[in-house]
C-alpha cells in the first residue's frame, strides 16, 4: 500500500505519525510541505478525500488561519492563503489508497491503513 505523509518535522504529532507508520512496517513517502510548499491540485484533492473541505484542513492555531475561518472565508480564499503560507495547513495528513485523514488525534491515521 502506498502511503504519503504530509509532514512537519518540528511537530511532535507529525513525528509521532511517522513513528506509528514505521512501527507498523510502513515506510511512507514523506512530504515536508514547509519546504516544498503546496500545489492547488494536492490541496483540492486532500480537502475532498479527507471529507473536511478546505476549512477542515486549516490549522486554527495559526493566527491567520483562525482569522480567515472566523471571517467565514470561502474555499478559494483559504486555498490562496494556504498556497502562499504552507504553515496554515494542519498536520500531519496521511493519504493512502483507502483515503486521507488529518492525523489529529493521532489514532485517526489508523483509519486509512
Amino acid at each position: 500500500m502506498a502511503v504519503t505523509l504530509y509532514h512537519n518535522p518540528k511537530c511532535s504529532t507529525s513525528r509521532n505519525a511517522l513513528a506509528l507508520l514505521r512501527d507498523r512496517g510502513i515506510e511512507p513517502t514523506v512530504i515536508d510541505y514547509l519546504k516544498t510548499g503546496w500545489d492547488r491540485a494536492t490541496l483540492e484533492r486532500l480537502a475532498s478525500r479527507t471529507g473536511v473541505g478546505m476549512a477542515g484542513l486549516m490549522r486554527r492555531k495559526e493566527v491567520e488561519a483562525k482569522a480567515l475561518l472566523d471571517a467565514g472565508a470561502d474555499d478559494e480564499t483559504l486555498l490562496a492563503a494556504a498556497l502562499a503560507q504552507p504553515i496554515l495547513i494542519e498536520r500531519p495528513i496521511v493519504e493512502t489508497d483507502k483515503g486521507a485523514v488529518v492525523g489529529r488525534p493521532l489514532e485517526r491515521v489508523l483509519e486509512v491503513l
